[in-house]
């Protein structure tokens, strides 16, 4: 697991002098495993940690907090996805407004070269940073030459389409409830990680007990069911199928968004505890019935579909059979 620091300066001394993976990374997506990958590659032969920097929150965010970024890795799910690649450490930069206005310059002498003592970095082939995003990759590989670092750009990564893979597009396309398509493009099961929270209980009561996420409003996920993957803290896995919505059959109008997730013969007390869902298919949207017996007869059917689904699920690559498997 990778370790993970939200204050650079209690950075300790075996972790600087690394190969430094440098961007926001949100949805570690195929695209963003090629420059991950690359830096993995380059510490292994320099004989060096391979770290990576992001930046939290999303600068996104920063700039429109009106408008926020639907994030697809939050920062601990990005931090274990690094640790599965295979990442000794990430450094999460606290990002607002006074960050930003930091000099191109200001921060490469003093993130890069004072606090990380950067040996090699490596990044996207379009990475801007600084006020006004002056700094460049032109800058950045001069900068590096006269400082005494290396630095590798890697170029834009396309799907079988020949289109750039974004998170932009996944976050349309788990808005739209395609998960096969989001999913295709990240190379692994968009997963959710929550603590399991108290609800009302009426699943239980209904033959169908449920552990119950409360997730980030900005989430990208549209309301309906899904079938899905629980992960508990001890690594066991159990499929199901999860309710994302506000329940407008048994709850009044506005009701918060919850994730009830029903785990297939699962029956241990999971209040408190934090867990990890995967999203392998949309089922159905979500909907009001006329009562709870049409209500029980969908989830009925939604459990066997779910079921039949699951049945047959293979690792999309290596890297999903460490999510998901």
């Amino acid at each position: 697991m990778a370790q993970r620091f939200t204050a650079l300066a209690d950075i300790p001394g075996a972790l600087r002098g690394g190969v430094v993976a440098i961007g926001n990374f949100d949805g570690v997506h195929r695209g963003h495993r090629e420059v991950l990958a690359r830096a993995i590659d380059k510490a292994a032969r320099l004989s060096v940690p391979a770290t990576v920097l992001t930046f939290e929150p999303h600068p996104r965010s920063v700039f429109r907090p009106d408008q926020p970024v639907p994030r697809l890795t939050p920062a601990p799910i990005k931090a274990r996805l690094f640790g599965l690649m295979g990442f000794d450490a990430v450094f999460e930069q606290h990002f607002d407004r006074s960050f930003a206005a930091r000099s191109a310059e200001d921060f490469v002498a003093d993130i890069l070269v004072g606090r990380l003592g950067v040996n090699h970095v490596v990044t996207g082939y379009d990475f801007h940073f600084g006020r006004d995003r002056n700094g460049d990759p032109d800058f950045l590989i001069d900068t590096a030459r006269r400082l005494g670092f290396g630095v590798s750009l890697v170029e834009a990564f396309v799907d079988e389409g020949d289109t750039v893979i974004s998170s932009t597009r996944i976050r349309e396309l788990l808005g739209q409830g395609d998960v096969v398509g989001a999913n295709a493009l990240l190379g692994y099961r968009h997963s959710v990680e929550a603590e399991i929270i108290h609800g009302k209980k009426l699943g239980r009561t209904l033959g169908f007990p449920t552990a119950n996420m409360a997730l980030a409003p900005e989430n990208a996920l549209r309301p309906g069911i899904y079938a899905v993957r629980l992960r508990r803290a001890d690594g066991s896995l159990h499929d199901g199928v999860a309710s994302f919505g506000r329940r407008p059959t048994v709850d009044a109008e506005g009701a918060p968004l919850l994730l009830e997730t029903y785990a297939f013969g699962l029956e241990a007390d999971l209040y408190g505890e934090t867990c990890t869902v995967s999203l392998f298919g949309f089922l159905r949207p979500e909907l009001k019935f006329d009562g709870l017996d049409p209500l029980m007869a969908q989830m009925r059917e939604d459990e066997a579909e779910a079921r039949a689904l699951l049945s047959g699920v293979k690792p999309l690559s290596p890297f999903d059979a460490k999510v998901a498997f």
